[in-house]
């Protein structure tokens, strides 16, 4: 039985919750909560419950949990063993000049895919030092790591992003191969990748909080401006060892999962399985400290973790208000087919920025999207190329979004600095992917 306008409460509740109090778990919590009220009346109490219940018996919930896990402890690995350390000192025997130091930083940003926060503190890590040398703001460094974040995670379908997508995405009938068919058509960040190169290059302007970067180090100024925001450098006491110890886990990942028809969950205890050896073997971690070293990983996403399941729990409530049936009336008639794609990049990218949401939100938005486009015939992949490439860009450009935070922790840059430099790259990004997204609706 649907809802009809009073489906619409709770996501209301929650957009416009988030948007002010930027507080995500406790908007989830609250909006949940008052879907249960409308759903089940005076037994809402109960009904609550159950819905806790269905929303962590969902197999795709206990999928991504998985992958959290997982990720988690292989990051935390990579960090303590000093694998990244050792990668860095490998690169920067290759990046003889400034032009290549900052390819190198895109360059290991790509190969660095399995998930932004890794990224964002691997890259910084192994390219701030080098990039220092040929006097590079650390504003561009910034740009680079962020950018090649989840622009490369959203397009390597065997990231932690592309993951979790695939796994929401299952419950409206889509497999892997869709999320395939949909890279070609993430717009946002294909173009944001490619501008991000071509200004590595000069071959852009620098302009706004960018050009006052390169004018302060032109200038005789630091790479970097002094700020209480900013990590102490190499704080973690990881000492370099072999890159192989880097290398060797990522091919083991990837090989695995290509054994195991793409399963991500394969490839990443495979992945630990190698770190273990390796480790261990060489005697940089005792039995002990591997073990605590894994489990600190772990302990790092329960954060994540948390919000996913409230997410899940949101997922719940709409179903059984019949909310994305509602939407699929009512937007029907208004929104145009052709427009859909666009339509759907634009406000998935406001919602990201505005609510620094980003896995959960592919949760929330999936409902109203994916079936409307599968009711109109549209190719599902464009859909799912345009959530994902509005996700992205919210990621990148959100003032309190865990990349932006990652990025400031790894390169010692300050959220409002780095959006302040990266913002006339970023918004143009944002527009040519909407023209391309109107182009391709009309076209497909």
């Amino acid at each position: 039985m649907g809802f009809g306008i009073l489906s619409c409460i709770p996501i209301v509740v929650l957009l416009v919750g988030a948007t002010i109090t930027r507080k995500m778990p406790e908007m989830l919590l609250l909006s949940s909560f008052i879907g249960a009220v409308i759903l089940y009346g005076k037994g809402f109490f109960t009904g609550y419950i159950n819905i806790m219940y269905e929303a962590l018996a969902n197999g795709s919930f206990q999928f991504i949990l998985l992958i959290l896990v997982g990720s988690g402890a292989l990051i935390a690995l990579l960090e303590k063993s000093g694998a990244m350390l050792g990668f860095r000192n490998m690169i920067r025997k290759a990046a003889s000049t400034k032009d290549r130091a900052l390819l190198f930083t895109w360059i290991l940003g790509v190969i660095v895919f399995i998930d932004d926060y890794l990224n964002a503190l691997a890259v910084s890590s192994a390219m701030k030092n080098i990039t220092d040398e040929y006097k590079v703001p650390r504003e561009h460094l910034a740009y680079t790591v962020n950018c090649t974040g989840s622009c490369v995670c959203v397009l390597i379908p065997f990231s932690s992003w592309a993951a979790f997508g695939i796994g929401v995405f299952k419950d409206y009938g889509l497999e892997f191969s869709d999320y395939v068919k949909a890279l070609p058509f993430m717009f946002y960040p294909i173009v944001a990748l490619i501008i991000c190169l071509l200004f590595g290059y000069e071959l852009l302007p620098k302009l706004g909080g960018m050009k006052e970067a390169y004018d302060r180090v032109a200038a005789g100024g630091s790479t970097l401006v002094p700020s209480d925001e900013a990590r102490a450098e190499e704080t973690d006491g990881a000492v370099p060892s072999s890159p192989i110890n880097f290398l060797l886990p990522m091919l083991v990942l990837i090989v695995t999962m290509i054994l195991c028809d793409n399963e991500l969950i394969h490839g990443l205890l495979a992945a630990l399985v190698a770190q273990a050896v390796l480790y261990i073997g060489q005697k940089i971690m005792s039995p002990k400290e591997f073990i605590e070293t894994a489990f600190n990983g772990i302990y790092s996403m329960a954060s994540v973790s948390f919000v996913v399941a409230l997410a899940f729990m949101m997922t719940a409530v709409n179903t059984n208000l019949g909310f994305s049936e509602y939407m699929i009336d009512i937007l029907g008639a208004l929104i145009p087919a052709t427009v859909l794609p666009v339509i759907a990049f634009l406000l998935v990218a406001f919602i990201a920025f505005a609510s620094g949401s980003f896995w959960p939100l592919v949760v929330i938005v999936a409902p109203i999207f994916v079936p409307m486009a599968l009711n109109f015939g549209m190719n599902p992949s464009l859909i799912i190329a345009a959530i994902m490439s509005g996700i992205a860009f919210g990621s990148q450009f959100c003032f309190y979004s865990d990349a932006v935070f990652m990025t400031a922790a790894g390169t010692g840059v300050p959220n409002v600095n780095q959006i302040k430099a990266i913002a006339p790259y970023v918004l143009s990004g944002a527009v040519i992917a909407a023209v391309l997204f109107t182009i391709a609706g009309f076209i497909g």
